[in-house]
C-alpha cells in the first residue's frame, strides 16, 4: 500500500468511528439505559440539597454523564492542519505513574479526575503500539472492573480493525514493516458524578502509522468511564462513554472539542 493509500485509510477509518460505535449501541444496546437521554449529571450545589441521594439517582447521574453527546466535528479535523494560540482553558497537570515496574500497563495515579486522566493516556499509548486489536482488547480488559462495556464496542478497537481490515491485513498478530503509536498530549475532564468516584475523561494524541520507513499520523480522540476502586482507576461497569471527537492536536477544531494541554 502506498503512503498515500495509508494517509486517506487513516482519516477514513477515523471518520467511520463514532458511527460504528453507535451502530453498535443500536444493535447492542445497554439494558441499563433508558431510551430516553438522560438528564446532564447534577451539579454540586444540588448535590448539597437536603435530599438524600439513592443508588438509583448515582446510577442515572453516572449513565447521564457517560452518554452526553460531545462536540461533533467534521472529518478533516483529523488531518494534520494549522496549530492556534487559542486554547480551551489552561492546561491540565497529569500526574506521573507511581508504578512502573514490572507493569506492562503504568498505575499508581491518585483518586482525582486529573488521575484518571493520567491512567486512560498510559493504557491507550501502551495498548495501541502493537497497532493489533487483540492487544488493545487484553490491555482495555486488564484496566477494566467486571461490567464494563466490551472492548469491541470502543472507538479504538474499531480504529484497528478497520484498519487493518481495509488495508487487507491480517486480523492481528504482527505485520512486517508495519508499526504504529498514539502520542497523547491534550486531554479534558467531560465531568465527575457526585461522590467523585466515578469520572468520565477523554485524551487526544496524534495516531502515526509507519509502513515500512513511511509514516502518516491522524488526530485521534478517546473518552472513557473511569471508576476509582478504592486503590487504582479502572473502566468502569455500565454505560460506555459517547464517542470523543477527533481533531488534531493544538488544532483550533481541537480548542473547539474543549481538549487542553497536558503537561
Amino acid at each position: 500500500m502506498t503512503l498515500a493509500g495509508i494517509a486517506v485509510l487513516i482519516v477514513a477509518v477515523v471518520t467511520g468511528i463514532a458511527i460504528v460505535v453507535i451502530t453498535h449501541r443500536v444493535t447492542c444496546p445497554d439494558n441499563t439505559t433508558s431510551a430516553t437521554p438522560a438528564a446532564p449529571a447534577t451539579s454540586s450545589a444540588a448535590s448539597s440539597s437536603s435530599t438524600p441521594v439513592t443508588p438509583n439517582d448515582t446510577d442515572a447521574e453516572e449513565r447521564a454523564l457517560a452518554a452526553r453527546p460531545m462536540v461533533r466535528l467534521p472529518a478533516q479535523a483529523a488531518q494534520p492542519q494549522a496549530m492556534t494560540t487559542a486554547t480551551a482553558g489552561p492546561e491540565i497537570d497529569v500526574p506521573e505513574p507511581r508504578v512502573t515496574a514490572a507493569r506492562w500497563i503504568p498505575g499508581g495515579f491518585p483518586p482525582t479526575p486529573e488521575g484518571a486522566l493520567g491512567q486512560l493516556k498510559a493504557l491507550n499509548e501502551t495498548a495501541l503500539a502493537a497497532g493489533d486489536p487483540q492487544v488493545y482488547a487484553r490491555a482495555y480488559r486488564d484496566m477494566s472492573r467486571a461490567g464494563a462495556p466490551d472492548p469491541d464496542s470502543t472507538g479504538l478497537f474499531s480504529l484497528l480493525t478497520r484498519l487493518r481490515a481495509t488495508a487487507e491485513l491480517p486480523a492481528t498478530g504482527s505485520v512486517s514493516g508495519l508499526s504504529a503509536a498514539f502520542e497523547v498530549n491534550h486531554g479534558q475532564v467531560k465531568g465527575t458524578a457526585t461522590d467523585g468516584t466515578y469520572v468520565v475523561v477523554c485524551v487526544l494524541g496524534q495516531f502515526s502509522v509507519d509502513y515500512q520507513g513511511q509514516v502518516v499520523t491522524a488526530g485521534v480522540g478517546d473518552c472513557q468511564a473511569m471508576r476509582w476502586t478504592g486503590i487504582a482507576w479502572r473502566i468502569a461497569a455500565g454505560t460506555l462513554a459517547a464517542p470523543a471527537p477527533s481533531a488534531w492536536p493544538g488544532s483550533a477544531d481541537a480548542v473547539k472539542a474543549g481538549y487542553r494541554e497536558l503537561s
